[in-house]
């Protein structure tokens, strides 16, 4: 363990890791509860275009994606909006264009190998740099200032855009902003899930969390919690196994979430039968105490 600390590429991975643990289902509780759960997968593949830009203007592929995934995004939002009855191919010819598009751009470039190719599709601790590290803690503090700072706004546009309309909200700039920020989570994330795992840590620990909060707040410190936990063993364990860290870290996001829903099912029965119980004693018992909640009375997203 002291050797993996003194590495300096594992200290890179390290630092990167911890951040996708963290952005990844900060941004992925607002996509959830937009019911678009695939929508990092789909910036994923765009952001492979940007990805083949960096390697042939010798830039850094970290930032071109991160400015062509924005820009598809944007894109994606507006089909979403607009694109009522064909939406669905054009977003189709975007996420396989910009998959394919990404391939041929890298291996026309000078440096582009399937080596690179696979490092950016599946992620890979040796590659990680110190500028990428830079531009992740850059791209990172992005993310949780808006994820965190806007969380009241963003979470009443996820829940009910109507709602939100009325109230006063911008619903259409809110809207650009939470496909901006899972844009720049997919840069963020992809020198270590890589860009066709990157939508799982996205989902899969905010589904984990669910099994057992009732709440936003408590369903996001989890996730965050369990990403940042699953983001650190899984990059540790491929650095100690030899096994890529984007499967390790996503397969385990698996298991915990097996483990909680095993361990929220009988709570959910126990809690079914004490509501019962409850209402079987009469409605007077039923009623809340004063000052006291509902066990409905959070929002469980």
């Amino acid at each position: 363990m002291i050797e993996m600390l003194q590495s300096p590429f594992m200290q890179r991975a390290l630092i990167a890791a911890l951040l996708v643990g963290v952005t990844a289902p900060a941004v992925g509780i607002y996509l959830v509860q937009r019911r678009q759960a695939l929508m990092g997968d789909g910036i994923g593949h765009v952001a492979m275009t940007g990805v083949g830009l960096g390697f042939l203007m010798s830039a850094n592929p970290i930032w071109m994606a991160t400015l062509v995934s924005v820009l598809g995004a944007v894109l994606m939002e507006l089909i979403r909006t607009y694109g009522r009855t064909r939406g669905d191919i054009a977003l189709a010819i975007l996420f396989y264009g910009g998959m394919a598009g990404g391939v041929l751009l890298i291996e026309l470039s000078d440096s582009g190998s399937t080596a690179n190719l696979t490092s950016y599709l599946f992620g890979s601790l040796s590659t990680v740099s110190d500028s990428d590290v830079t531009a992740i803690v850059l791209l990172a503090a992005f993310v949780v200032a808006v994820s965190l700072g806007l969380r009241r706004q963003l979470f009443a546009v996820s829940q009910d855009e109507e709602f939100a309309r009325v109230t006063g909200l911008p619903v259409r700039a809110l809207n650009l902003l939470i496909a901006v920020t899972a844009a720049v989570t997919v840069s963020v994330a992809m020198r270590v899930v890589g860009l066709l795992l990157v939508s799982a840590l996205m989902v899969v620990p905010v589904a984990a969390a669910q099994q057992l909060t009732r709440s936003f707040r408590a369903t996001y410190a989890l996730s965050v919690l369990i990403g940042v936990v699953v983001a650190l063993t899984g990059t540790t364990t491929s650095y100690f196994q030899d096994v890529p860290p984007g499967a390790t870290i996503v397969m385990l996001a698996i298991g915990v979430f097996v483990v909680l829903t095993a361990l929220a099912t009988p709570l959910a029965r126990r809690r079914a039968r004490a509501l019962e119980a409850r209402g079987q004693e009469g409605p007077e018992c039923t009623a809340p105490m004063p000052g006291s909640r509902r066990p409905n009375d959070d929002v469980k997203i």
